[in-house]
């Protein structure tokens, strides 16, 4: 790639390829913004397809669909391409709907969505300085195959996940929930492959007490739908006791993706690390992978259908569900979640419930809206901060409480989240740089221009 990536001022960069990072990348770059996405590893996609984490949850409220736009782009391209079963019930209603996918599929569609938008993109390249002046970001030091240097845009968007940039480049963050600072666990997956889904299957139907959050929906189980299965909690209970699992989880959680016998494992749990400290983060994946050793031998010797099938990847890097978050102009608040608050600056709405893995351990607390199958609003000022004028910050870190923040960091909220970010990243640009006063009624009409579903 040509040196002057290094001196030419970009009307955009986005750090972070993953989901939230890509929606905005092309939501900016199809607004006429010159797009630079910086990823630090070869591929986009993020967790979904550097973590392994699937599915995607959730498009839905109920039968209604609330998240639409680019996101929903990229879930009919996978449809057509045979990489995806679309939407389908989640079989223990845990959510009304998953999405599960073909994560080989969406790295290779998101190369070529953001290659026809006209983005540049630059793997391998990790941010190790922000330069600001004057309340502005006036450039960037990177660290890749190039070694040291700098790049200049008119609008930074911040998709690392961790805050990084808006933390380097002085904004106000937070940490975790607030009596401690503690976040929740990280989880490494494993993900299955020739695992003997009749065997599986026949089991949990011929016994369905022992999965009480599945067994009221087993009509939906007993459907040809990929499999979301939680339970086999006795087992679990009395590996633990006999010290063959050390993963404080009270539970086997499993998610298939679509192909014939492959399975995702989200049930390791990796407490009392910090995503944003480099040797907790180290330590971090080493626990995870002896945990996911663990669980592998527990699958094979206690959960039917398991016995021959082949391990194909742990990770490939452990999971974080929060750790930075952003003091932006608005912090989202559970209250604003449960009560449905309404917000004149609206740019996406959500049905995923709030959802807390404990920090200390045991424990998942779920805290669903007031009715089933009702949404709540997202607000733009939760992206953008009074310190920093020409900054927005998109997917988990943006401004929201401990609570708030375990409802919206799931994948399609944070690419919707995104997508408003990189439309409003592009008007921004093309005016004076400054975030905070984007005309929100525009960046609103042009969001439902651009398919997503808003309520205004």
């Amino acid at each position: 790639m040509e040196r002057t990536l290094y001196t030419k001022k970009f009307d955009v960069v986005v750090v972070g390829g993953g989901v939230s990072g890509c929606a905005a990348a092309l939501a900016a770059a199809r607004n006429g913004a010159d797009v630079l996405v910086l990823e630090q590893n070869g591929y986009l996609g993020g967790t979904l397809t550097g973590c392994g984490v699937g599915p995607m949850m959730t498009f839905h409220a109920g039968e209604k669909q609330v998240i639409l736009g680019i996101m929903e782009e990229l879930v009919e391209e996978l449809v057509r391409r045979g990489q995806s079963p679309g939407h389908v019930p989640d079989t223990k209603q845990y959510t009304s709907t998953i999405t599960p996918f073909d994560a080989e599929g969406l790295k290779l569609l998101l190369d070529e969505k953001l290659a026809e938008a006209g983005c540049t993109v630059l793997f391998h390249t990790f941010v190790g300085a922000v330069q600001t002046e004057q309340g502005r970001i006036t450039g960037l030091t990177v660290c890749n195959k190039d070694g040291l240097n700098g790049l200049s845009a008119k609008v930074y968007i911040d998709a690392t996940g961790d805050g990084d940039v808006a933390a380097w480049a002085g904004a106000p963050m937070t940490k975790g929930r607030p009596e401690d600072g503690a976040a929740q666990p990280m989880t490494m997956t494993v993900k299955y492959c020739g695992v003997d889904t009749e065997k599986l299957k026949g089991y949990v139907i011929a016994n369905p007490e022992r999965f009480p959050k599945l067994s009221p929906h087993m009509e939906i189980f007993r459907q040809p739908v990929p499999v979301d299965l939680e339970g086999f909690d006795d087992e679990f209970s009395g590996a633990k006791a006999a010290g063959e699992l050390s993963i404080r989880r009270e539970n086997v959680l499993m998610f298939a993706t679509g192909r014939p016998g492959e399975y995702i494992m989200n049930t390791t749990r990796i407490v009392n690390h910090d995503a944003t400290d480099a040797a907790s983060l180290s330590e971090a994946e080493q626990i995870g992978r002896r945990q996911c050793a663990e669980l592998d031998r527990f699958l094979r010797a206690r959960v039917p259908g398991f016995e021959h099938a082949m391990l194909e990847f742990t990770g490939p890097t452990v999971g974080v569900r929060g750790s930075r978050q952003l003091v932006g102009r608005y912090t989202l608040t559970a209250e604003d979640i449960l009560e449905r608050r309404k917000f004149p600056d609206t740019i996406a709405h959500s049905g995923y419930p709030i959802d807390i893995h404990s920090p200390d351990g045991e424990g998942t607390k779920a805290v669903f809206m007031s009715e089933p199958g009702t949404y709540y609003s997202i607000p733009y000022s939760i992206m953008v901060c009074d310190s920093i004028s020409n900054l927005l910050v998109t997917g988990r870190c943006v401004s929201a409480t401990f609570e708030a923040q375990a409802a919206i960091r799931l994948t399609p909220s944070a690419g919707a989240m995104g997508q408003a970010a990189g439309v409003a990243a592009a008007m921004a640009a093309a005016a004076e740089g400054n975030t905070r006063e984007v005309n929100v009624q525009a960046l609103q009409r042009t969001l439902v221009d651009q398919g997503a579903y808003l309520e205004l």
